[in-house]
């Protein structure tokens, strides 16, 4: 039998071998790609094929860069897993009782929009607007399919950010997004929750490549940075290991009512209906799961592999390789120019993994 001892002593090894695991300060330490066995060729055709910016970090050093890492810049939909980050944190801060809190707290209008279709949004959750499954703007209802909808993104970061925190899109940053996040993660570019200002789609966030992979980093980490858990590995693991069923219907797409203080974070279409999950959406993260045909999302990708995924192709965002122990974030990038079907983001992920000259982790 394990004694008593035993467990506790393998507990402070555990400890002890995060505490030693390397995370950036002030600057980001940096070692050659041949030192954490990296390819720096290979990470050339990398950059050649991905273009624009970005960058690639192993083991926690800051190995391989291309263009210019340090240039903030508007992401789009990379943005969202930064909303789920900071609905999780407002749990559990207790700023929110649950997951399954009304929206309609926040937001009173969605308890007298759609009569006709039996007042269905006064059923919306937080849950749903962090897996975009509110059906907010079309007729389905929530939870019942998957909608992918910027205007259900707005109404998701103003009932969080200033509904559950409590704070006007002018102080948001320096009140959420620097105190609760990137200050403690030393982000150096002065990332932003409003790279169009506070009064043009606010909640668009600017970050650059470098300030990206610090936030990849957290959560290959699961939630840890250095000796601290910033979130906890409950659901830092739940955010990008819980995709939605490959069942869940998509949307068919028909204009229901929204409130009348309605505004989008992006797209500008009613009814905003873009895209499928795939089975590989999971709290606003996109992993590399199976669709309803069997198909991987990223065939030539390691099965654990997560993205934050913005604009077309995703030719803007960063993705995760835990068992690379790997992060790459990039920008401006040529790949949303490619073909849909061709898969660029699968073709680059075979890239960088084509990089590694030494066992996985």
């Amino acid at each position: 039998m394990t004694s008593a001892l035993h467990i506790c002593m393998l507990v402070l090894i555990a400890l002890d071998s995060a505490d030693e695991r390397v995370y950036p300060a002030a600057t980001w330490e940096t070692r050659a790609p041949e030192a954490v066995g990296l390819d720096p060729k290979a990470l050339d055709a990398v950059a050649a094929f991905m273009g624009g910016r970005g960058c690639v970090v192993r083991h926690g050093y800051m190995v391989y860069t291309w263009g210019d890492a340090a240039k903030r810049g508007d992401v789009a939909s990379a943005a969202k897993p930064w909303f789920v980050h900071f609905l999780f944190l407002a749990v559990e801060e207790q700023k929110l009782s649950g997951l399954d809190v009304k929206a309609s707290r926040y937001a009173p209008s969605l308890a007298s929009i759609n009569a006709e279709l039996d007042y269905k949004d006064r059923g919306i959750t937080f849950r749903h607007l962090a897996n975009q499954t509110s059906c907010y703007g079309v007729r389905e209802k929530p939870g019942t399919a998957f909608d992918y909808n910027d205007w259900q993104m707005a109404l998701f970061f103003d009932s969080l950010f200033l509904g559950v925190y409590g704070t006007p899109y002018a102080d948001v940053d320096e009140q959420v997004l620097h105190r609760l996040l990137t200050d403690p993660l030393g982000c150096e570019d002065n990332p932003t929750l409003l790279s169009f200002g506070a009064d043009h789609h606010p909640g668009r966030v600017s970050v650059s490549p470098r300030d990206f992979a610090r936030f990849g980093w957290l959560y290959l980490n699961e939630g840890r940075w250095g000796g601290e858990q910033l979130l906890s590995r409950r659901y830092a693991r739940m955010a990008v290991r819980s995709p939605l069923p490959a069942s869940l219907p998509r949307t068919k797409g028909e204009q229901a009512e929204m409130c009348p203080d309605a505004r989008t974070i992006g797209s500008g279409k009613i009814p905003d209906n873009q895209t499928d999950h795939n089975g590989s959406y999971s709290w606003l993260w996109w992993v590399n799961g199976v669709d309803r045909d069997g198909k991987r999302n990223w065939p030539s990708a390691d099965k654990d592999v997560f993205a934050a995924l913005g604009h077309r192709n995703g030719m803007r965002g960063m993705a995760v390789f835990p068992s690379l122990d790997l992060v790459i974030s990039w920008n401006d990038t040529v790949i949303g120019d490619m073909p849909k079907d061709s898969n660029p983001l699968d073709q680059a992920f075979n890239l960088v993994q084509a990089a590694v000259r030494e066992e996985k982790h």
